[in-house]
């Protein structure tokens, strides 16, 4: 069997949006979570699932024409999913084009490197807590996320729990200022 890894595509925090969904946590009173730990909070673009080191190599190349401009998204609505029962941040907005242009010019390239991903339409979130069996009532502070790059992230089994790894990052272009403005 080849070596596999379990990897998914990431939007991933600055230290500040860190801290910030450190303490939302903190301050959610749940019973019976599972609290997602600060170093593994993210925002989900695109899950490959068990990918061999030769489909890794080929989704990092057909990746690398992706360009995207820097967007922002605002996560002012705490959640509960039941199917998979969690508790997570979403946005009350719709997701900013350029959000929703990336998640599917990364779903198209997973695809031409053989690679199943879920059809569902993409729905920014973070996931805070699993194992979650109802939506507490809490009124939250929105986080403004502003997204400056794209992330492969590696889901990495420790003796202590899951931990996520970056493996590579691209960098999103900076629109250039106008001179004649």
């Amino acid at each position: 069997m080849p070596d596999t890894s379990k990897l998914f595509f990431a939007l991933w925090p600055d230290d500040e949006n860190r801290q910030a969904l450190a303490r939302l946590n903190q301050s959610i009173a749940a019973k019976g979570c599972k609290w997602v730990q600060p170093h593994n909070l993210h925002v989900t673009l695109v899950f490959l699932g068990q990918v061999d080191k030769n489909i890794e190599s080929l989704i990092k190349q057909s990746v690398d024409g992706i360009t995207a401009q820097p967007f922002e998204l605002t996560f002012d609505s705490l959640s509960y999913w039941s199917r998979p029962k969690i508790l997570c941040l979403t946005c009350l907005q719709p997701a900013p084009k350029n959000a929703m242009i990336l998640a599917s010019a990364l779903t198209a390239a997973a695809a031409n490197c053989g690679l199943q991903t879920d059809t569902r339409p993409y729905t920014p979130h973070i996931t805070l807590a699993r194992h979650a069996r109802y939506l507490p009532d809490v009124k939250i502070e929105p986080i403004v996320w502003r997204a400056e790059a794209f992330c492969l992230i590696e889901s990495c089994s420790e003796p202590d729990g899951i931990r996520y790894q970056v493996i590579q990052q691209w960098p999103f272009i900076k629109p250039t200022a106008n001179p004649d403005q």
